[in-house]
């Protein structure tokens, strides 16, 4: 089964995730910038309170099996300093049922003869 891992990290932070996704063997990410809070609400400074903070939103899907692995990665890469702070962002893990690569219709997990066998 795959798994799909969403990581929303800092701005700053997003270069450096990429980078060891790619150096750990996991090329395969969907980048998007994003804005939201968290459980701080925000922040506030000074008089202003900015209620949406801009961050980046890493999608990668992957064999279950390297859950654990990728998860780890990115918890270690995507965290300021190391105790962490608030704002470095979360991940969410879920279920993938099934996927398509786009361009020839084939489900993933199939071969072009399961698809030809089929039709």
């Amino acid at each position: 089964m795959k798994v799909m891992i969403k990581s929303i990290v800092r701005p700053e932070k997003v270069n450096a995730v990429m980078a060891a996704l790619m150096e750990a063997g996991y090329p395969a990410v969907t980048r998007m910038s994003v804005a939201g809070r968290g459980k701080q609400r925000g922040i506030k400074i000074g008089e202003i309170t900015y209620d949406e903070i801009p961050k980046e939103m890493l999608i990668t899907v992957i064999d279950e099996k390297d859950r654990d692995f990728v998860l780890r990665t990115i918890l270690a890469t995507a965290k300021t300093g190391e105790k962490g702070a608030f704002g470095d962002g979360k991940i969410f893990i879920s279920p993938i049922t099934e996927s398509y690569t786009i361009s020839t219709g084939i489900k993933d997990g199939e071969t072009v003869t399961d698809k030809e066998v089929a039709s």
